[in-house]
C-alpha cells in the first residue's frame, strides 16, 4: 500500500496508477479520497465537554452549536440540555457572537449591512441581537470603506464608457451588501474620489 500525503497523491493519481501494474485508477482514487465516517457521541456529558472546547475557540451562534450536537449524533432533549448548560456557562451568547460576527465581517470581508443582516438571520440570530450587531458599525467609517471598496475596484475595471463603469462599480458595491441609495450617494457626489 502506498503511504503518501493526498496533495501528492491526488496531483500524480495518473502518474502513479502506471507505476503500479496492479492498481486500477478508480480504486486509488476511490482511496484517496473517501469520505471519513463521522464519530458519533452517546454519553451528553462528552458531548457537552466537547461542546465547551468548541465553543471556547471561536464565537458561535446557537444554530451552529444545535447543528454541531445533531451532527455528534445527540438526540433533541440532550441537545436543548447542552444548548441551556452552554448558555448558562456563558460559552454561548448570542448578543456577544452577533456583534464579533458583524465586526469581522465588516473589518475583513468588508461586507456591506444588508449581507451582515442576511447571514445572522441565516443563523438564526434573534432581532434584538441583530440590531445591536449592526449598530456596532460606525457610520463615517462604513462610508470610507465603501469608498475604497469602489476605489479598488474602480483600478480593475478597464471600461470607457462612463455610465457602463457606473453601473459596474454600483453592482459589486450592492453584491458586498451596501444600501442601494448610499452607493447611489458615493457614485454621484464623490465622483472624484472615485
Amino acid at each position: 500500500m502506498l503511504y503518501l500525503h493526498k496533495t501528492i497523491i491526488r496531483d500524480n493519481l495518473f502518474y502513479l496508477c502506471h507505476l503500479r501494474s496492479n492498481c486500477n485508477y478508480k480504486t486509488l482514487f476511490l482511496f484517496v479520497f473517501e469520505k471519513k465516517i463521522p464519530i458519533k457521541i452517546i454519553d451528553p456529558h462528552v458531548a457537552l465537554v466537547k461542546m465547551q472546547s468548541w465553543c471556547a475557540y471561536q464565537e458561535r451562534a446557537q444554530q451552529d452549536a444545535r447543528d454541531k450536537l445533531y451532527e455528534l449524533g445527540m438526540w433533541p432533549e440532550a441537545v436543548e440540555n447542552i444548548i441551556a448548560q452552554l448558555i448558562q456557562d456563558n460559552f454561548l451568547n448570542e448578543e456577544r457572537f452577533a456583534c464579533s460576527f458583524a465586526r469581522g465581517k465588516f473589518t475583513i470581508k468588508k461586507w456591506g449591512r444588508i449581507k451582515i443582516k442576511q447571514e445572522l438571520k441565516q443563523k438564526r440570530v434573534g432581532d434584538y441581537c441583530l440590531k445591536k450587531a449592526l449598530q456596532q458599525i460606525d457610520e463615517n467609517e462604513y462610508i470610507e470603506t465603501l469608498k475604497k471598496i469602489m476605489e479598488s475596484k474602480r483600478k480593475l475595471i478597464k471600461e470607457p464608457n462612463k455610465i457602463k463603469l457606473q453601473y459596474k462599480l454600483m453592482n459589486y458595491a450592492l453584491s458586498k451588501g451596501y444600501e442601494k441609495d448610499l452607493v447611489f450617494d458615493v457614485l454621484n457626489n464623490h465622483q472624484e474620489e472615485i
